[in-house]
């Protein structure tokens, strides 16, 4: 097929070395063209699902490279070398889009040689852009290897990570092993189980074909020797990586840190494992059509915000951090925390003026929303509308809560119903309408929910406060169990003891408003006295934000009293039974 012809179904080309690369075209004639690349040891098949979803807006244009699938197989070692790869994409772009630049999608080696191409004088005017996933340049990985090799615990760290990851290379340089390891079906097996570890794949997934593997492993012999020269190399077109959080064979340091290869860099972590395009097809369409569409027509979305490459900005540069009860306390202190580290915090409170304090402080780096987090109808307002404005958040943090004191038999189910509704159904409904927006994203988070000490500490006088905290606990570590395969980390955040105005607001069951005044002074004292600040709790929020612990408690007597609840259960429940509560 040539020309014109190159509408529908599959054809042939022919190399400039003369090889036949076998062609496969489907969707709209005049739709921008998207072509995909395929890695080892796979064929074009990889990208069915991907271009069952990209093709009813799309042309989408895959081939079998060199070594691969129907196409034909060179006769030595050096016709795999990543220029004749390289030359190949040309040549299948120049055939299929003559007279407009192609957006190129390349997986795993055809991430190398898209790469190889992209930062090729050629490629201007003749890609529009380049998503990439789980496929380094040779060039930066060379490159890579050298810079981290310096007195850094991070850098040797990440260099030792990847180091392993590509153990299976020097296998590949070794004669006739790797060829009867694929022929005994030991390969296919292995790969086939690491797939099944992705928590997305399919329960079956595709065993590769022999003898794509026994040919492709000409690519690592071929090109090995450039990681010992690495050239330098960049591009201007745009670039987007989509770096699989579960990949065992390329580290998202290596993925990721391309800053110096591309001029206009996006960076986008998924979870799921390194065949993302096979068990995440829906998500790998969505992301590259979203940087085709911003090409074509200047579209902008959250997902495609600018990698960040200028040095402090801070960690959470560009994020969309959620934070309920922002207007006091804790949560001003970790909005305020959030905002310095580059975020943009969505401030949400019942107290409107509390919010504009918060948002006096924080000035552009805030958007306020009042809201009661008890009010379901509300907080499902609440949640579509930052989607819609903002778009899909990638922290949100469950803080809003309301003290309650009193002994069991002194507080009415009116207090109960108080404390339930905001302290724990405030966190279920940000759990889950947020957690909703996480999953359908399908990029991952983070759901923080500020639980307390109390909710491993048995007491007499907290009983319905201690309940709820205790509830959110749990639900805490349930859903960062049902959550996980999506990326999604849940973290419980424990306080102790933390000076905040919550001492001042609470309520004391069974007592008059003169008695409520006194015990509310002799807590606040105590407080004061502990002097722990709510910014150096908000620390502790990040400190978590990042690590993504499962529990995280907060002061020194939230760590000794977890440690206790553990080790000498039956020794916290004796001391409970005293009225520790000042007066």
């Amino acid at each position: 097929m040539a020309g014109a012809a190159w509408q529908a179904g599959s054809g042939w080309l022919e190399t400039d070395d003369g090889l036949r690369l076998a062609v496969q075209v489907r969707g709209p004639e005049d739709a921008p063209t998207v072509l995909a690349v395929h890695g080892y040891p796979d064929n074009h098949t990889v990208w069915h699902g991907v271009a069952a979803a990209l093709s009813e807006r799309y042309r989408v244009v895959t081939y079998d490279v060199r070594g691969a699938g129907e196409s034909a197989r060179p006769s030595s070692t050096d016709g795999y070398l990543v220029d004749r790869l390289a030359d190949d994409l040309f040549t299948v772009a120049d055939a299929v889009s003559p007279d407009r630049p192609v957006h190129l999608l390349a997986h795993d080696w055809g991430s190398v040689q898209s790469w190889h191409a992209v930062t090729d004088p050629r490629a201007a005017g003749r890609i529009a852009s380049y998503t990439s996933i789980s496929g380094p340049c040779l060039d930066h990985y060379g490159q890579w290897l050298r810079a981290k090799l310096r007195p850094d615990l991070r850098d040797l760290r990440e260099l030792t990570t990847q180091l392993a990851f590509s153990a299976y290379i020097a296998f590949f340089q070794l004669p006739a092993l790797p060829e009867l390891a694929w022929r005994s079906g030991i390969m296919p097996k292995l790969i086939a189980n690491l797939e099944r570890l992705d928590p997305k794949a399919a329960a079956a997934p595709t065993r590769p074909v022999v003898a794509d593997g026994v040919h492709g492993l000409e690519l690592y012999r071929a090109n090995a020797g450039r990681l010992r020269e690495p050239a330098q190399r960049r591009t201007s077109v745009p670039v987007q990586v989509l770096a699989p959080t579960g990949d065992p064979f390329v580290s998202a340091p290596l993925q990721t840190e391309v800053e110096a290869l591309a001029e206009d860099l996006r960076v986008r972590h998924l979870p799921g494992g390194h065949w993302l395009p096979r068990s995440r097809p829906e998500l790998v369409a969505r992301c590259a059509a979203e940087l085709v569409d911003h090409v074509e027509g200047g579209e902008q979305t959250r997902g495609l915000r600018r990698a960040r490459v200028r040095p402090g900005r801070g960690e959470f540069a560009d994020q969309l951090v959620v934070i309920t009860g922002a207007g006091n306390g804790i949560g001003r202190a970790t909005a305020s925390a959030f905002a310095r580290a580059g975020a943009h915090v969505v401030a949400a409170d019942v107290d409107r003026k509390a919010l504009d304090a918060t948002a006096e402080e924080l000035g552009e780096a805030v958007t306020t929303y009042q809201v009661d987090v008890s009010d379901r109808a509300a907080m499902t307002d609440f949640a579509l509308d930052v989607q819609t404005e903002l778009g899909t958040p990638d922290v949100v943090i469950n803080n809003a809560g309301i003290g309650l004191a009193g002994a069991f038999l002194d507080t009415t189910a009116a207090d109960w119903e108080d404390v339930i509704d905001v302290n724990l159904w405030g966190v279920i409904h940000g759990c889950r309408l947020f957690g909703r927006q996480m999953v359908e994203r399908g990029e991952g988070g983070r759901i923080i929910n500020v639980a307390s000490a109390a909710a491993y500490l048995p007491s007499a006088v907290l009983p319905a406060y201690s309940t709820t905290k205790a509830a959110v606990l749990r639900l805490s570590e349930c859903l960062r169990v049902e959550l996980a395969g999506d990326g999604v980390k849940v973290t419980a955040v424990c306080p102790g003891l933390v000076n905040t105005g919550i001492t001042t607001r609470s309520r004391f069951a069974g007592l008059g408003e003169v008695e409520q005044a006194k015990r509310r002074r002799a807590a606040t004292e105590l407080y004061q006295r502990r002097d722990y600040s709510a910014q150096r709790a908000a620390e502790q929020i990040l400190r978590a934000t990042r690590r993504a612990p499962a529990l995280a408690p907060v002061t020194p007597e939230a760590r000794a009293g977890l440690v206790l609840s553990r080790l000498t259960p039956k020794l916290l429940r004796a001391a409970a039974r005293a009225d520790l509560m000042p007066k």
